[in-house]
């Protein structure tokens, strides 16, 4: 039996790891119709530091079963390990936490369900949005531009960023079509993290778009702090 000691650095483990991230990549089971671990395994080498397994359309085993690929390889890189949308889905998974968007239910119901000693996402889209985010460990902010991952949101643009960099209470990721050739402008609005699908799932070379990606948000937000 874990004891209560062991479970609570574990907790403290995961929130410090939270503050530290620069960079979250969302990947389906079979993302763009491959083996997770094609991609998933360069972009941990170059340098994600969170991974989210979101699947709207899989069956509940088929998430399991590719969480299990997740949270091996995360394991093996030391990073975080998200499911979306479903709390059940995330304790099956043996995941670090889990992702809501704003019709998932209630943060305070997970929070039942998941314990303390996991992580809570929630993604916002507005100010009112992120001013109502209780009882979570971080938020998603954007869609910053269009994206087809999220096609039922208009882009916010970067003022919403500058937004959550004055008020959120929590660490938050700015989110969509944010790539190598846009993340300095992300930044330079007051996102210190960043999160992405395409810029790294449909690259070439994920471990040079992942690293890419984490070097130019690293400089900005060094260069903000000079």
């Amino acid at each position: 039996m874990t004891s209560q000691a062991g479970t609570d650095a574990v907790s403290r483990r995961r929130r410090a790891w939270l503050e530290r991230a620069r960079l979250y990549l969302i990947l389906e089971v079979r993302p763009g119709g491959r083996d997770p671990e094609e991609i998933l395994r360069p972009a941990l080498q170059g340098g994600v530091d969170i991974v989210q397994l979101r699947e709207k359309s899989g069956d509940e085993h088929a998430i399991v079963r590719a969480g299990r690929v997740f949270r091996r390889l995360c394991d093996a890189y030391d990073a975080l390990f998200i499911v979306n949308d479903r709390p059940d889905l995330a304790i099956a998974c043996g995941a670090d936490g889990v992702h809501l968007g704003q019709e998932d239910g209630r943060a305070s119901a997970a929070r039942r369900l998941v314990g303390d000693d996991l992580l809570i996402g929630l993604s916002t889209h507005s100010p009112q949005q992120l001013g109502a985010a209780d009882d979570v460990d971080y938020i998603a902010v954007g869609p910053v531009h269009a994206t087809p991952t999220k096609p039922e949101y208009a882009p916010v643009g970067t003022e919403l960023v500058s937004y959550a960099a004055r008020h959120a209470r929590v660490p938050f990721f700015a989110i969509g079509g944010i790539d190598p050739g846009n993340v300095a402008d992300v930044v330079a609005a007051g996102a210190e993290r960043v999160a992405v699908v395409r810029a790294i799932r449909d690259a070439a070379d994920p471990a040079e778009a992942a690293r890419s990606l984490r070097e130019r948000v690293a400089a900005g937000v060094a260069a903000r702090a000079r």
